[in-house]
């Protein structure tokens, strides 16, 4: 068509379908591997999660993927691998043919090396071993289930339409892994299987990771103990007489700045933390579950035993914002009590200014006066000395004449310093 596309049209297109499922049938197996960085980890360099992918890859012979790819399949000897690039991880999914010598046997593990395990730049935050099953008889899956996982645990339910049968304990066992089973109808399609696979590997790992914010809130617990039991102190002194309101203000702001300071190093794992476990919800609820022999389903245990620490994790971030809220409104309402007592100082010292102002007044007209008489003194003396031969001429005695020069001196220097004041105003 005559017309430019934007340059991103087909990079964001094809991204939609960039991440397909996996084709799968029974009997299969899957390793799964989550990594993390236990620290920074939505910053982390993510040129070391490739690098260490193409490793592995260099390992098998296998095709690298395109330079800043953030997804990659590719057969790694006889198996299929399917690795992705996450937020915060990066995961490695192993899709291995035939049911293997005995369930969930810690030997297919051996897929991913010894040393190329002990180089992986981040940490392990889960691992699952899935296998995939055809269905049996209901007593026969029953005694499976009851082999394979921990009976007070095990969740199992009925699937998309019933057409399979997933179980799953959420716990890890002796070889530091969970274990999933999934038994399938003959015939149900291979990528509906594929996307069974799939989510049951993202409901373990965003459980997990959301699992991380409960633990930042049980880690932070103690200290916002201590902090709301100062906040609760100090604005119960507030209530009456504050001996020294500044040094409350000052304690006040301190504890403001802890609070903000907590907020901001928890806000990204407590939004996190919710995206996560909306994922969780979300993920379960496409499985479409229905009860499998009266056993409990992935969205009850997650409703048991998830939902009450995002609720804690949600409670602690409403305390949280609540307290930060409570000590600034407290700061201002003691920085208005410090101003308004500041108000009243200002005003009496104002009036004392006024009254050393209204005496400094009246002393410099006190001061005037007394200066018209010392000057209006030495100008008459003066004039008498200038005016006594004046005396003689005219036969006047210099009594006389000194009295009559008195009156004109006096007011002219009254005259001259008034002239002076008013320049001066």
């Amino acid at each position: 068509m005559p017309i430019q596309d934007h340059e991103l049209r087909y990079a964001l297109s094809n991204e939609l379908h960039a991440r397909p499922f996996p084709v799968l049938t029974a009997p299969s197996r899957a390793v799964y591997l989550a990594v993390k960085k236990t620290a920074d980890a939505a910053a982390r360099d993510r040129g070391e999660d490739l690098a260490h992918l193409l490793t592995l890859l260099d390992r098998y012979g296998a095709t690298h993927p395109k330079p800043g790819a953030t997804h990659h399949s590719c057969r790694i000897g006889r198996h299929e691998l399917k690795w992705e690039q996450h937020t915060e991880f990066v995961t490695y999914t192993v899709f291995l043919e035939g049911g293997g010598e005995r369930p969930f046997d810690p030997a297919d593990w051996e897929v991913f090396p010894d040393d190329w395990l002990s180089a992986a730049p981040g940490v392990r935050v889960t691992s699952a071993m899935i296998r995939v099953c055809e269905r049996y008889d209901t007593s026969r899956i029953q005694d499976m289930v009851n082999e394979w996982f921990v009976p007070e645990s095990v969740a199992a339910s009925f699937v998309l339409d019933e057409t399979a049968i997933i179980a799953g304990d959420f716990r890890i066992d002796e070889a530091g892994h969970l274990r999933f089973a999934i038994f399938t109808e003959p015939g149900v399609r291979p990528r509906r299987v594929g996307r069974v696979v799939q989510r049951l590997c993202e409901i373990e790992t965003y459980k997990t990771i959301a699992m991380l914010g409960f633990s930042r809130v049980r880690e932070m617990g103690p200290q916002m103990g201590a902090l709301d039991r100062r906040l609760t102190d100090l604005m119960g002194s507030m209530t009456g007489a504050v001996a020294q309101p500044a040094e409350t203000l000052e304690q006040l702001l301190a504890i403001s700045s802890e609070l903000e300071n907590m907020s901001a190093q928890a806000s990204f794992r407590f939004g996190a933390t919710g995206a996560y476990e909306a994922l969780v919800q979300q993920r379960t609820q496409v499985l479409r579950e229905t009860r499998f022999e009266g056993r409990q389903t992935f969205g009850e245990f997650m409703m048991r035993r998830f939902d009450p620490a995002m609720r804690t994790v949600k409670s602690a971030e409403r305390r949280l914002g609540a307290m930060a809220d409570r000590a600034m409104r407290a700061s201002e309402l003691l920085r208005t009590r410090v101003d308004v007592e500041r108000s009243a100082q200002n005003q009496d010292l104002l009036a004392s200014m006024d009254r050393r102002a209204d005496l400094q007044l009246r002393l410099q007209k006190t001061v005037e006066g007394l200066s018209v008489v010392a000057i209006s003194y030495y100008a008459v003396s003066l004039a008498g000395y200038l005016l006594y031969p004046v005396a003689e001429v005219v036969g006047m005695s210099k009594g006389m004449l000194t009295a009559l020069a008195t009156i004109p001196v006096v007011l002219g220097v009254w005259w001259m310093i008034h002239r002076i004041r008013e320049k001066m105003e």
